[in-house]
């Protein structure tokens, strides 16, 4: 396939943000007095918007919910957005990607400020024409739905034919669905293949390099 613009989520598809994505987490259920014996296990935290995992995950109510949020962006805005670290190359994929004359974008469910900083920070910017996320106080904004067709709105693209999103999990496959567009499911991230085929993603990449094979034939 032969795609001119290309949506990349950014937790679990270009870099890996375990770390201060289960911190941050593990400091909001510790608020709420829960203790979490394998911080590894908030896993689950990465990729879905915050405001579905709460209630999801441990039952909150929607005062707890707003409330837990506040504490888990108040951890990664001071330190969690830090704790982040680019995929192996990721870096090479972006620039083959630019040379090739693609146009490339993020569409993130990550508040679009923490988006920007982590982009900025990591020099991965700069291969970027939009960088779209959530915002910052806004449920429906960070449905990846919404994302998605914001990231679309901002690229200037109208023929859903030239354009594919680009994820780790599930709710990107959705997502990309709802609007109308193909997408690739990644297997280095924190979605598995069994996740990827009940979701219908339109491929499946191993890894970076079968990516890469993908986006430029």
């Amino acid at each position: 396939m032969a795609w001119d613009t290309i949506l990349f989520d950014l937790d679990g598809t270009l870099t890996d943000p375990a770390e201060g994505i289960t911190k941050a987490a593990e400091t909001a259920l510790n608020h709420f007095g829960i203790t979490v014996e394998d911080r590894s296990s908030l896993n689950k935290f990465i990729g879905p918007p915050l405001d579905e995992s709460f209630p999801e995950f441990y039952g909150f109510t929607p005062e707890q919910t707003r409330e837990a949020v506040q504490v888990f962006r108040g951890y990664f805005s001071r330190q969690g957005w830090l704790e982040n670290v680019p995929y192996p190359g990721i870096d090479k994929l972006l620039a083959d990607l630019k040379r090739a004359g693609k146009r490339l974008a993020i569409a993130t469910s990550k508040p679009e400020e923490f988006a920007l900083r982590i982009m900025e920070y990591f020099d991965l910017a700069q291969y970027m024409d939009v960088i779209a996320g959530a915002p910052m106080d806004n449920q429906e904004g960070a449905k990846k739905a919404n994302v998605i067709r914001d990231a679309l709105r901002r690229c200037g693209v109208e023929d859903l034919t030239s354009v594919v999103m680009v994820g780790d999990r599930r709710h990107d496959v959705a997502g990309g669905h709802e609007v109308g567009m193909k997408v690739i499911g990644v297997l280095y991230g924190y979605g598995d293949r069994a996740e990827h085929e009940a979701a219908g993603a339109d491929f499946i990449a191993e890894d970076i390099p079968a990516l890469e094979k993908l986006l430029l034939g």
